[in-house]
Formats: C-alpha cells, structure tokens, sequence
C-alpha cells in the first residue's frame, strides 16, 4: 500500500510539473505587422513662414514620447508566453525622414509591453537589442515582470535605450 501510495504521489507531481511547464509556454498575445512612428500626430494655427506651425501635438503613447524623426518598419512579430518569454522578429526598421534617412542612427531597441486601460495599466520590458545595419533585430527574452494572465488594451511598444517609441506591433 505504502509503494502504491508513493507512486501516486510521484505521478501526480510528475503531473503537475508537466502541466505547469506546458503553460509557462503558452502563447498569451500575439503581434503580427508593425507601425512606425510619425512624431507628430496633429498641427493646429496659421503656419508660419518657415513652414513649421505654431502648435503641435506629440503622438505619445501610453506616456512613451515618439523618436524624433519618423520611422518605417518592413515587418514585425512577436509572441508573449504566460510566463513572461517575449520573442520578436522585427525587420527593416529604419529612419524615415532627416538626414540619417535609410539608417538606424546606431539606435539600440528593447519592446514594452503595456496591459490595462489608460490610466491605470501596466508596462513590461525587455532588455536591449542591437539594430543590424538593415534595421533588422532579435529580441529573444523575458520580460523585467511577468504581465496579467489576461493582458487587455494591449500594446507592443518598440523603443530605443532613451525611451523613445520607434514602431508599434499590431495585436493578433
């Protein structure tokens, strides 16, 4: 009876790792497709003379200010697991406009994952990754906190080590 009892207990521990480490896989949200960044999201007034205006609205987003030129983004995926594990795919991210154009102006990048509504959600980054000359980059990591097992509004923030947002992952 004892030896029944101790292989019982050794299967439902067995059990319960396996089911644990299954779930610590499992994809919580998915990106598919990326949106580079336009720094300004609206101008208002007379322009000036100079062509410029004498109000405009920086396009932030959960707080996160843009680059300060714009940014072009070929393509972007990403998975986030339950338990934290971000990988991304982005491709060509490059500067769209100054004259870096067609560059990454050396910028290294790191994704944040934002949950939750405006005000009151909660942001989760990775570590830092390097731009190929292409704008090509890896993020292969886990996050610095592990997000809500049910991420609402989410948003996948590509930014550089300044804390400027580049490109956005579009939710799957």
């Amino acid at each position: 009876m004892k030896n029944v009892l101790g292989i019982l207990f050794a299967a439902s521990l067995l059990a319960v790792t396996v089911i644990s480490s299954a779930m610590a896989g499992e994809i919580l949200l998915k990106f598919n497709g990326g949106i580079g960044v336009v720094p300004v999201s609206s101008v208002a007034g007379t322009q000036n003379a100079d062509g410029t205006f004498p109000n405009a609205n920086r396009n932030d987003v959960r707080g996160i200010p843009p680059g300060g030129q714009p940014w072009v983004i070929e393509s972007l995926k990403a998975d986030v697991t339950v338990d934290g594990r971000i990988r991304v795919d982005g491709r060509g991210l490059l500067l769209a406009g100054g004259n870096g154009i067609g560059t990454t102006g050396g910028q290294q990048v790191r994704a944040v994952l934002f949950c939750g509504p405006v005000p009151g959600f909660t942001a989760h980054s990775s570590g830092l990754a390097a731009l190929e000359p292409d704008g090509d980059f890896r993020v292969d990591d886990v996050l610095d906190s592990a997000p809500p097992s049910t991420c609402e509004n989410p948003v996948l923030l590509i930014v550089n080590a300044g804390g400027r947002w580049f490109a956005a992952g579009i939710p799957q």
